[in-house]
Order: structure tokens, then sequence, then C-alpha cells
């Protein structure tokens, strides 16, 4: 089993927006980091742990657990004109982005980043590392048991 942190912007897709979503479960649309998706596309598997992160928002932070509900498949917004996510170059035959379902675990109370950054046991985690902006990353299983631990879990 693997561990991912990823992020979505609460007015895009809260936890919240999980929690009332049919089947608690959610398409993680509109990644466009190569990096990102081919995380989702070579090592994310059915089952796989979320650390589901609000990001650029006034609070930033770990809003809930949830899982990999899907194998990565074509994200459909990459071939809607008038979608944001929108990609030119993306034909159907060969889809350049990728996505995974996502299936609530457990909401829970918001752990911020500063909680985040200020606990040692956290410190090298790769979302919290200067210069790290992408919205999927891996989490070892010493960082999720850490964060189950200060989120009383």
């Amino acid at each position: 089993m693997n561990y991912w942190l990823m992020k979505s912007e609460p007015d895009e897709c809260s936890i919240d927006d999980l929690v009332q979503a049919p089947g608690q479960t959610v398409p993680w649309i509109g990644v466009r980091n190569y990096q990102a998706r081919n995380f989702m596309r070579d090592s994310m598997r059915v089952g796989d742990g979320v650390l589901f992160y609000h990001s650029s928002c006034p609070q930033p932070g770990i809003a809930g657990f949830a899982s990999v509900a899907s194998h990565a498949y074509p994200d459909e917004s990459q071939f809607d004109s008038k979608s944001p996510y929108f990609d030119a170059k993306a034909r159907r035959e060969e889809p350049r982005w990728l996505h995974v379902d996502v299936k609530l675990v457990k909401k829970t109370r918001l752990l911020s980043l500063a909680e985040m950054k200020a606990d040692v046991g956290l410190s090298s985690m790769r979302t919290l590392q200067p210069g790290n902006r992408l919205s999927i990353t891996p989490v070892t299983p010493a960082e999720w048991k850490r964060i189950e631990k200060l989120l009383n879990v």
C-alpha cells in the first residue's frame, strides 16, 4: 500500500464536497503536471491512502483521509474547450492527462500547514520542502502514522 498527499483548492473541491458527493467519491480532475500525472498513472493503486489537503486558501492543511478508488483513466476536461483544464494538444486517441477517483475515508479537523511544519516528525515530508509545488506527493508510512497520531485517528 502506498500513501499520498493530494492537494485541492477548496473552491474547486473541498473535503465537504467529497462528503456530499455521490458515493462520497470524486474524480481528481485538472492535474496538469507530468510528475503528478505519472504518480497517478504509474504508482497509485486502488486502496492507497490519501491525505486530502486544502491548498491555496486562507487555512491550508490536511482536512481528511481518503483512498484511491480507481485506476488512472483519461481526464475528460482536457477535451472540453469550455473547461479551464482544456488542452488543445490533447487527443482522444492519445490523452495527455489522466486522473483517479478518490473516496472519502474520514473528514477530520484541519491539520494546518503551520502545525505540520512545526512537527519534527514531519520535517522531511516532501510537500513541506521549500520549492515543492506538486499537487500530488508521496507520503511515507512513518509520516502517515505521525499524521494519524496528530489527528487522533
